[in-house]
């Protein structure tokens, strides 16, 4: 456990190392980018079956024990997050792919390190745990609606093609969705088959490491180009990081949810499934590649931010109890 702590803890600097490591072999070896290409869709569904055996899918009614704190997610989450995201595109460049890089990755709510950052932050592990399937499944069912009502009916049309987007969606997320599930259940079966949980869970931040090494060394092109677009994103993804906490407070305060509920809260709004809409960016057609680099990007700029969030949180914006007058 120990190994892992460390390397979840050290995890901001992995995935930098890793990024840098892939523009330098794409731009130096640019005839990799193939074999990199094809070796992406597989270690992808490598990390997305690990992540899903962390997430108790099996589990998903035990979310509702603590009815306000899973109203304050769904509201936080499914509400105001929409809203926050539909205030903000309009103001974006005229350009579709960024617009929809922005929206498919602040509109998920983070199913993975959410839970890590939360234990780190002195929140509460066991609700965070708990509402983490909750947000899982309805991030899938919503997220269609959701694009269908931000974004405009053409761009979708022409981004979001069927014969592309079901493979990515049946394949990378429907079928390690199902494996972690069946391997949840074979876990359940007896006490001793837990280790495997945690065995599997050692391996998402290398694969995801690997993920975006990968990602780097095939949109290496892409990534050069995208330095005006990136500088148009940092503010949004910035401002997001500092809205949502705020936002994660009015709802603890009106709820009156104590203050570890608080920081979990915050942590779930603040945290968003990148690599969960990664393959619907990676499978989009030619010259959508912006959408990919702004979702890798976000995932960037937000570990930085868990990083400032365990300083905020408990330590300033969440510390007191509040008086209920």
């Amino acid at each position: 456990m120990s190994g892992r702590r460390t390397l979840e803890r050290q995890q901001v600097w992995v995935y930098l190392a890793a990024i840098a490591g892939g523009l330098v072999l794409g731009s130096l070896q640019p005839d990799l980018g193939a074999l990199l290409e094809a070796l992406l869709w597989p270690v992808l569904a490598a990390l997305l079956y690990t992540t899903f055996v962390q997430v108790p899918v099996l589990r998903v009614r035990d979310a509702f024990r603590d009815r306000r704190f899973v109203l304050a997610v769904l509201l936080g989450n499914f509400l105001l997050i929409p809203l926050v995201v539909g205030l903000v595109l309009p103001w974006l460049p005229d350009d579709p792919a960024l617009r929809l890089g922005v929206a498919l990755v602040l509109l998920v709510p983070c199913t993975d390190w959410f839970i890590t950052f939360t234990q780190l932050g002195r929140g509460n592990t066991s609700l965070a745990i708990a509402v983490t399937p909750l947000n899982l499944l309805l991030q899938l069912l919503l997220l269609p609606v959701y694009l269908w009502l931000l974004l405009p009916a053409a761009d979708l049309g022409t981004a979001l093609r069927t014969e592309e987007i079901l493979p990515a969606a049946l394949g990378l997320l429907g079928l390690p969705l199902v494996a972690a599930a069946l391997t949840e259940a074979w876990v359940e079966a007896k006490a001793e088959r837990g280790i495997w949980r945690e065995r599997l869970g050692r391996w998402t931040v290398p694969l995801l490491a690997l993920v975006v090494f990968q990602v780097a060394g095939t949109q290496v092109g892409t990534v050069l180009h995208a330095g005006l677009v990136l500088l148009t994103v940092l503010p949004v993804f910035a401002g997001f990081l500092l809205v949502v906490p705020l936002l994660a407070l009015g709802l603890t305060r009106w709820l009156r949810l104590p203050m570890d509920a608080g920081r979990t809260l915050a942590f779930s709004m603040g945290t968003r499934n990148s690599f969960v809409v990664l393959p619907f960016a990676l499978a989009l057609p030619a010259g959508w590649e912006t959408t990919v680099v702004v979702v890798v990007f976000q995932s960037l700029v937000e570990l930085f931010g868990m990083v400032f969030y365990l300083w905020w949180l408990p330590g300033r914006l969440f510390r007191s109890p509040p008086t209920w007058g």
